[in-house]
């Protein structure tokens, strides 16, 4: 799967890393719901930090579409509300 951290570039990441945002992703959904900014904050670095260290960057030659497009990590909680809820950014 390619995935697009925003004002950054893309990664190319596993199924299993893939599962794990995905648990990170259902926890920022309640973070945001309870309107949490320091769990949120704290959660979508660990989702760019995955993304990042475990992902395989693809490079500006290789044009690719995105399958997933997260934030830009200076997103705030009110930016946040609007993207993660109900499913948040990754069904499942």
């Amino acid at each position: 799967m390619i995935v697009r951290i925003s004002t950054e570039g893309q990664y190319r990441l596993a199924a299993a890393t893939i599962d794990r945002l995905n648990e990170i992703d259902n926890q920022i959904v309640a973070a945001t719901a309870q309107l949490d900014a320091e769990a949120f904050l704290r959660l979508l670095d660990q989702m760019l930090t995955t993304v990042r260290t475990e992902g395989t960057p693809v490079g500006p030659e290789e044009l690719v579409e995105s399958d997933l497009i997260l934030p830009p990590p200076d997103t705030t909680l009110d930016e946040a509300r609007d993207l993660f809820k109900e499913e948040g950014l990754i069904p499942g």
